[in-house]
């Protein structure tokens, strides 16, 4: 999710969804910007010369990677078959808290003790994963789980023209501006704007869209308020999680009755959502960036939109007009172009 869908932190590295994206302490590559999707201060392209680098076997979890975050969406199109959309969100953030609550006790790690901190995360948590969560649990209810995908990738595109605005840093170029104009022209082309976007659900999109803009304005926040905390990406994506959990957990029973059933496919499809798609899929990315850095490893972003939509037209029937395909292209050359950099000679 960012997978997509990403919890990101303040010392996390940058997918959701991802996406992502992806849930706050599902990293959300920097592409999914900077979608997993998790938001966090600028690191360098390549780890320090004296850590180690384990470079055997870091495809396999690179490809993982993308299929845990790919099929983020179809799991959240089957959990809200059976439960409702702030359950489903609830249920992912609980079970991604869990799994690393185990790992920081495991490696007897603890969470942060300063109340600023926690002040700090529970923003974090509410912008990088309760309301994108929930945002694309809601838009699933009326969109195909391959637009989803499709407008999660557009993460990227959001925090170019938001960091320029906010991040005095970020200066915008030719190549940048150019790249966000293709996406949006993507975004278009996904749509079918040319054609009114008849058959298209403009609020199921809408939502979608606001899940997607929701991370860089987080991961924008985290970089100006927790960049420099003292805490290991663990201790920080786990209070990040346990708080969007409470954050779910009240909202969740003030506006949703509690289920009477309990499905056996939705239920399995929030446990992968949560424990993989959320808990597991942190450990990989940040693992990912150590060994071979973040422009290698946020190339994940660009997987999963395609792992999605194929997921999503087996799996689901999903019907896939020929514009979606063509549009998801031109968004991820986009964003590609605003995260690329000038050849130096």
């Amino acid at each position: 999710m960012s997978t997509t869908d990403a919890p990101a932190t303040a010392t996390s590295p940058s997918n959701g969804p991802a996406p992502a994206p992806a849930t706050p302490t599902v990293p959300a590559p920097r592409t999914a910007t900077a979608r997993a999707r998790t938001a966090t201060a600028a690191r360098p392209d390549t780890p320090p010369r004296s850590a180690p680098r384990r470079t055997f076997g870091w495809q396999l979890r690179f490809a993982f990677l993308c299929l845990v975050w790919g099929f983020s969406f179809l799991f959240m199109k089957v959990g809200t078959e059976g439960f409702a959309p702030l359950q489903v969100s609830l249920g992912r953030v609980a079970f991604g808290a869990l799994v690393l609550l185990a790992i920081l006790a495991f490696k007897r790690e603890r969470l942060p003790r300063s109340p600023r901190t926690w002040g700090h995360l529970a923003v974090a948590a509410f912008l990088l994963n309760a309301l994108p969560f929930s945002l694309f649990a809601y838009s699933e209810l009326t969109i195909p789980s391959t637009l989803a995908s499709i407008c999660n990738a557009t993460s990227p595109l959001w925090g170019m023209a938001l960091s320029v605005v906010a991040l005095s840093e970020d200066r915008p170029t030719r190549r940048r501006v150019a790249g966000l104009g293709i996406g949006f022209l993507g975004v278009l082309t996904v749509l079918g704007a040319w054609q009114g976007f008849s058959g298209t659900d403009l609020t199921g999109t809408a939502m979608a869209l606001g899940a997607s803009l929701s991370y860089p304005i987080g991961w924008i926040y985290v970089r100006r308020t927790l960049a420099g905390a003292q805490h290991s990406h663990l201790s920080m994506s786990s209070t990040q999680l346990l708080l969007a959990t409470l954050q779910l957990a009240v909202v969740s029973a003030l506006f949703t009755p509690a289920p009477t059933s309990f499905p056996l496919l939705p239920v399995l499809a929030v446990v992968a959502l949560g424990a993989f798609g959320t808990g597991v899929a942190f450990l990989l990315q940040y693992g990912l960036v150590a060994e071979v850095g973040p422009t290698t490893a946020q190339m994940v972003t660009y997987f999963v939109p395609v792992i999605a939509t194929a997921s999503g037209v087996a799996l689901l029937n999903e019907h896939l007009s020929w514009n979606t395909p063509v549009g998801a292209l031109i968004v991820l050359a986009g964003a590609a172009l605003t995260q690329s950099k000038p050849r130096t000679p």
